[in-house]
């Protein structure tokens, strides 16, 4: 009888919890038993890993009764991952490799028949759960996943792309003290530098939208001060040329940013390198059900929110999102995380996004349209905006209105600034408030509010009036004083003026809801 040890790692959110992987060989009836919670992909691992062992020249021990346990036993595992340390623990304990040298190592791939590594999903978030722990592990990945868990700095990552170049590096040394042959040969085995790339490209350029100042001194607005904003409008008067140029507009991401965006993308497997530092833009389908949108299912997995972090999400035709949908919005909207909940666990997803949503005025589109008459009576229009509760719209810091362009004005606009010139005062305000609070002004709350504010008697009294006439809640004139700290930030002054605060109360509720 003999036991072997290999560590791994399961993924539940962006954490990383340490599993065991138990390998116990023993004479009795011939068989393969699997145990420790796990998923239909792990179990069905017994068949991957019998074929990948034959295939590769090494001892497959078929007579022996073999027990794999993935300790701890009570947490859920999924995926193909578990391949490679179940591999190397049957190897162990069967004394194809030294047991004892398998220390400090750690393993995920997922094997091919043959032998081959194949990539595994959640690497980049392995990595960094891993050095946000402390713990420095090497950790030995297939092609493709050591790549992006490489982006981590400090990680000690190794790329191997075959079972047999893993296999190599802990033989057992034979009675001359030299390392035993291979039955056969792959050269693939990597030691990768933690380099992160270079930022990628930004999108398309603002300078395409013609006209629409006020929405586009909006987007300026939301950019520098990290608020959300939604758009309304009739068809084709620009909101969504408008939203897909919005991330072309925001500060750049620190690395620290772009690795936690990068491991929520790396845990759905839509990483892209390409994308590397990229403020990621997520536009789900008005038909995307609340789970689609905020996470779920059984492992729990990130929704578009969470694949929007750090970035946008952009909802077009905002209204005609399931209620239910639009309502789990609310409390990331505020805490800028998502707990999911099931009986048997619990995973928390990162959701700091910014939301941009667009809409029709109402179900023909064209209330308030200079060009086209309303065909919608008021019942009708109520009916349509009331789909939004005011709880939702209350949450959006910033509501403006997209007219149409009169085909005149439309061909004889000349293009527009530049999303160059308008990023730099962005980035300028965005570090002014980062180094007066250390955040965003979106993210300012209770006491922070006002610390920063600084009204005088004229602006508070102002303010104060307005929201009592307007019937607005805390949270309405709170989102009115970030705003207007924002409007201050962009014009680089200290202090909030009445003409700032005047400016940020025209952002507030274009729309009643219901």
């Amino acid at each position: 009888m003999s036991l072997a040890l290999v560590q791994s790692r399961a993924l539940l959110g962006l954490a990383a919890p340490a599993v065991t992987v138990e390998v116990h060989l023993s004479n009795g009836l011939p068989g393969f038993t699997l145990v420790g919670l796990a998923e239909v992909e792990v179990k069905e691992a017994r068949e991957r890993v019998r074929a990948a062992l034959d295939n590769a020249g090494l001892a497959f021990p078929h007579n022996q009764r073999i027990t794999v346990n993935l300790a701890p036993a009570d947490l859920p595992k999924d995926s193909g991952r578990f391949d490679l340390p179940i591999a190397l623990g049957i190897l162990a304990a069967s004394g194809q490799i030294e047991a004892q040298r398998l220390a400090g190592w750690e393993f995920a791939g997922e094997l091919s028949l043959s032998g081959q590594l194949r990539p595994v999903r959640g690497a980049l978030a392995t990595a960094l759960a891993l050095a946000r722990s402390g713990d420095q592990p090497r950790l030995v990945l297939p092609p493709g996943s050591a790549e992006e868990a490489a982006l981590v700095p400090d990680a000690r990552i190794y790329r191997a792309q075959h079972l047999l170049d893993v296999v190599g590096q802990f033989l057992p040394s034979g009675a001359d003290g030299a390392p035993a042959s291979l039955p056969a040969s792959a050269d693939g085995w990597q030691r990768l530098q933690s380099a992160p790339a270079q930022a990628a490209a930004q999108g398309p350029d603002l300078a395409d939208v013609k006209g629409q100042a006020a929405a586009r001194r909006a987007l300026e607005i939301a950019a520098a001060g990290g608020h959300g904003l939604l758009l309304v409008g009739p068809p084709g008067s620009g909101k969504s040329m408008l939203a897909q140029r919005f991330a072309g507009l925001l500060p750049p991401m620190s690395v620290a940013q772009a690795l936690e965006a990068a491991a929520v993308a790396s845990l759905a497997g839509r990483f892209d390198a390409v994308q590397w530092r990229q403020r990621p833009t997520a536009s789900p389908h008005h038909s995307a059900s609340a789970v689609a949108l905020v996470g779920g299912g059984s492992p729990p997995r990130p929704g578009e929110i969470s694949l929007a972090h750090h970035g946008v999400l952009f909802l077009d035709e905002f209204p005609e999102f399931a209620r239910n949908a639009l309502e789990a919005l609310r409390e990331p909207l505020e805490t800028g995380s998502i707990t999911i909940a099931r009986a048997a666990q619990r995973a928390e997803f990162p959701a700091r996004f910014q939301l941009i949503a667009a809409m029709n005025p109402c179900p023909c589109g064209f209330a308030g349209s200079r060009q086209r008459a309303c065909r919608c009576s008021p019942e009708q229009v109520a009916r349509y905006q009331g789909k939004l509760s005011g709880p939702l719209l209350d949450r959006i810091d910033l509501h403006v209105e997209v007219p149409a362009l009169p085909a005149d004005e439309l061909l004889a606009a000349g293009p527009g600034e530049a999303s160059a010139s308008v990023r730099a005062r962005v980035l300028a305000a965005h570090e002014r408030a980062l180094a007066r609070q250390g955040k965003a002004n979106q993210a300012l709350a209770g006491q922070e509010i006002d610390q920063q504010a600084g009204l005088d008697e004229a602006t508070r009294q102002f303010l104060q009036t307005a929201a009592a006439r307007l019937a607005w809640s805390a949270r309405s004139t709170h989102r009115a004083l970030k705003v207007a700290r924002t409007i201050a930030d962009l014009a680089g002054s200290q202090s909030i003026s009445l003409a700032h605060v005047a400016e940020a109360m025209q952002y507030r509720r274009v729309l009643r809801g219901g």
